[in-house]
């Protein structure tokens, strides 16, 4: 929206990150098979996740690994995204965007990808997809050693300029 009105490439919207997550609850050996399922698909070493507080009711410590999860950027980002969006069927509803600019929706399982067919050894997985969307300039600011200060708002990423970029870039279709 900005860069419409101005012509200015640093008002461009970009991808800064899509995090990919697997919570399985437990160590062991669901943990090493989601871990297996997100290196298939993204083709990156998954990081896994401990808990931060014990909750007793599931039986979760805190400290015990309970998940995996991997953070793409750039191109890889793009690639995944596009994956991603064909598995969804291209759409997404409304109330996964957030205030920010940011996206997220969830794939119920990752046989749903191109080329992905059901392996018996691993299961059925889930997964946890966020996009985090920025402009090409000025996220600086808030990251810089020196003089520090908080992003201005006409810096900052608004739904709708998010929805539109999903649209326009992968195809998207936004149900209310």
């Amino acid at each position: 929206m900005m860069s419409e009105k101005t012509g200015n490439p640093m008002t461009k919207l970009v991808i800064d990150k899509v995090m990919i997550n697997i919570g399985v609850g437990a160590a062991g050996e669901r943990l090493t098979k989601a871990s297996k399922v997100i290196e298939l698909l993204t083709h990156h070493k998954p990081v896994i996740t401990k808990s931060e507080k014990t909750i007793r009711d599931f039986n979760i410590r805190k400290g015990l690994s309970v998940g995996v999860k991997v953070t793409l950027r750039k191109d890889d980002a793009y690639k995944f995204l596009k994956e991603a969006f064909y598995a969804k069927d291209y759409k997404i509803p409304i109330y996964s965007f957030d205030k920010q600019g940011n996206a997220y929706f969830g794939i119920t399982d990752y046989t749903d990808f191109k080329g992905m067919k059901y392996d018996p050894d691993i299961g059925i997985f889930g997964m946890d997809i966020a996009i985090v969307l920025k402009r090409s300039g000025g996220y600086r600011l808030s990251k810089r050693r020196i003089s520090k200060k908080g992003i201005p708002n006409k810096i900052r990423v608004t739904k709708d300029e998010s929805v539109k970029f999903l649209e326009e870039n992968f195809g998207a279709k936004i149900i209310g």
